[in-house]
């Protein structure tokens, strides 16, 4: 058991693009639903949730009929404009079935760089849980470009959403992909990959045990998760990454069950 878990009152979830997009890249409909469903009963039970949520290019290739993400970063920017808006319109749909308010907040990295701006969404993210309202976070990602100058790109939704626990001051980060947790190596290539349950300390072994890129649809990998998960060890916090095929798992990972892998200091 993980009691800690059952502590958790302020928490953060965030959904990779294999949760809302099946591997054909229609949209997982069932599983948004599911998750408006837990995360609107967390909120009843009284805990303060925010999602950050990946898929607006997924969500905006199944809208423009397109099978291939874009090449050039113009294309993927409109597709996102597209998906964005699409995507907030199914939220904004399934939670209202159970009677729950959303808000959105799109980020960029500069935003978190300065200082006032910083406070700004600080102050917004606190205020919506203070109204009893989702926030649902996602990355910017028609302004948001490494190619610039100056740094307006997090990278992916796996590291947005780490800066967004550490903004909140989250009691837990709660990361759901589509594996069951950090293996020893590929699980779907090596059948004795071992499944870590907890991990305390990320050093240069562990970085290495980490593959590539997630889904074609997606852009984070298991590396981009560790980093992710070292932010949060270094903000003296928890994560667990979990499969998030069937997002009520939620309640069993907040349940204290051994779910996926915890990240967490030793004590």
């Amino acid at each position: 058991m993980r009691k800690q878990l059952q502590q958790a009152n302020r928490i953060v979830i965030k959904v990779g693009t294999s949760t809302l997009i099946y591997p054909n890249g229609n949209i997982n409909l069932a599983a948004i639903d599911q998750l408006a469903f837990v995360l609107t009963d967390l909120r009843n039970q009284g805990k303060e949730v925010i999602l950050v949520s990946s898929g607006a290019i997924g969500v905006g290739l199944n809208k423009m009929g397109l099978s291939m993400r874009p090449e050039t970063i113009r294309e993927q920017q409109a597709v996102a404009a597209v998906g964005q808006a699409e995507l907030m319109n199914i939220y904004t749909q399934r939670f209202s079935t159970y009677s729950q308010l959303t808000g959105q907040i799109l980020m960029t990295r500069d935003v978190i760089e300065f200082p006032t701006s910083r406070l700004n969404v600080t102050n917004t993210l606190e205020q919506l849980l203070k109204m009893n309202i989702i926030p649902i976070v996602n990355e910017n990602d028609t302004v948001a470009v490494d190619e610039l100058d100056h740094l307006t790109k997090f990278g992916d939704n796996d590291q947005l959403s780490a800066i967004v626990a550490q903004l909140v001051q989250a009691d837990v980060l709660l990361m759901l992909s589509d594996i069951d947790g950090f293996y020893s190596d590929n699980p779907l290539v090596n059948k004795q990959a071992k499944l870590y349950s907890q991990i305390s300390t990320i050093d240069e072994q562990l970085m290495q045990q980490a593959g590539g890129s997630g889904s074609s649809f997606g852009t984070g990998g298991m590396q981009s998760k560790l980093k992710a998960a070292k932010r949060i060890l270094n903000n003296h916090s928890m994560m667990v990454l979990a499969n998030g095929k069937q997002p009520k798992i939620i309640f069993d990972i907040l349940s204290g069950k051994t779910i996926g892998t915890l990240f967490k200091e030793e004590p």
